[in-house]
């Protein structure tokens, strides 16, 4: 409750003062668990996190988003391995970025362009769930679409909320959503292994067909449950922590006009090298380099994500502290983003910490590190620096409420959905 009120930022410095910089134990989530701290804790846990520690899923997430894990073959292994494929590295990505481009124009024309108001959260939630179906499922009708995007979002809605299955629970309609996510996505699994076989494709022409193409240690294809499970993943991952982050981003670039005239001159150039209905390519975001600093200050401040869960496998001695085997422990970017130590100044937005060098190792972490940093990392970068040009070379932003309240769940979230008021450059 504690965390939930005071805030994450609060509850860890509370208690690393009161405990411990280093580790403390606390109650989330109706587990226990140990909290580790700091770039010295971050680096221990990253540079170790094959060697003591395993990914950690509550049951009551699983229960409502994913199918049965199999009795055989390990889960984890092979969607860590997926993620780890050639579809999230920067060279596969670059072919997809006019695909992201056109989205965002359309997108825009769509549902900011008629408005003088809009609300940024739930539009970057329409955005990138409909981008990540192009990409990862290859569907493009809206309608289709709208009818995987209803369910989903009462799944993602409902399933941290306190796990009680009956009829008028948030937690109740997520596990409804959940079942609809998974026949709609195991269907479109199904038809596709099917045009497979018969068109005797032996190499993947997009992630779905190479998903469906990949064996596992045994040379045993994945059946469809477990490549739905993994899509259900990616899904999660872009819905819910991709539009956090162009949220963030749009909210600095409301709130701080010096920063938005850099970014918008920095954008411009780029626009006026390219024919009006050129789309953005690899070259043009390598350019945007001070809106990248920007965005990454943006996680620094109000992370899009709050940090992730581990089970331990080995039972191990940190800090002085035995942690047994089968301890969930948690790594947070609360305990090192706004560290004085780390970021002189830490609540003043300065996207010029991130030139040369940037942050020490480990003190920087949105995206975790070592062997499990985000695997979407280049896909979150792509998307937020397409969709931060596609606004900024059409609109100046300002905060229809000045001081909006954010709000901490599995991702940040601003209470009122970040309304903003679009004020159109003139042509």
């Amino acid at each position: 409750m504690e965390f939930a009120f005071s805030g994450p930022q609060k509850f860890i410095q509370d208690r690393m003062r009161k405990y411990s910089p280093e580790v403390f134990m606390t109650s989330l989530l109706g587990q226990k668990i140990a909290i580790f701290c700091g770039a010295k804790g971050n680096k221990f846990l990253f540079m170790n996190d094959d060697k003591l520690f395993t990914s950690f899923w509550l049951q009551s997430m699983k229960k409502a988003l994913l199918f049965p894990e199999p009795a055989k073959g390990n889960f984890i292994s092979i969607l860590k391995r997926s993620y780890h494929g050639d579809f999230l590295k920067p060279e596969a990505l670059k072919q997809y970025i006019p695909a992201m481009d056109a989205l965002a124009r359309q997108h825009l024309d769509s549902y900011w362009i008629p408005n003088s108001v809009v609300e940024v959260f739930p539009l970057s939630k329409k955005y990138t769930f409909e981008l990540a179906c192009r990409l990862f499922l290859n569907v493009v009708d809206p309608a289709h679409i709208g009818k995987l995007s209803g369910p989903f979002t009462l799944v993602t809605s409902g399933m941290l909320y306190v796990p009680v299955n009956l009829p008028g629970t948030a937690y109740h309609r997520a596990v409804k959503g959940g079942k609809l996510v998974r026949e709609k996505v195991v269907s479109i699994v199904t038809k596709r292994r099917k045009e497979l076989v018969m068109n005797e494709e032996t190499e993947g022409r997009d992630l779905l067909s190479k998903m469906l193409l990949l064996t596992d240690e045994d040379g045993r294809f994945l059946s469809e449950m477990e490549v739905s499970n993994i899509f259900i993943g990616y899904l999660v991952a872009s819905y819910m922590t991709t539009s956090s982050a162009i949220t963030v981003v749009m909210n600095y670039l409301a709130e701080f006009p010096h920063v938005y005239r850099e970014v918008f001159k920095e954008q411009m150039a780029i626009a006026k090298s390219k024919g009006p209905d050129e789309l953005l390519t690899w070259e043009d975001i390598e350019k945007m380099k001070y809106s990248w600093n920007v965005a990454r200050e943006s996680f620094r401040l109000m992370p899009p994500a709050q940090g992730a869960i581990r089970e331990t496998t080995n039972e191990f001695t940190y800090a002085g502290f035995t942690i047994p085997k089968g301890s969930k422990i948690v790594w947070t970017v609360h305990s090192s983003h706004k560290n004085p130590e780390y970021f002189p100044e830490p609540e003043k937005f300065d996207p010029t910490r991130f030139e040369g060098s940037g942050p020490a190792p480990y003190t920087y972490v949105p995206f975790g590190g070592g062997s499990r940093i985000c695997p979407g990392i280049e896909y979150a970068r792509l998307e937020v620096l397409v969709f931060m040009h596609n606004v900024v070379t059409r609109f100046k932003l300002e905060k229809a409420i000045p001081n909006e309240k954010i709000l901490f769940h599995a991702e940040t979230v601003p209470a009122h959905g970040l309304p903003l008021r679009l004020h159109p450059h003139e042509k």
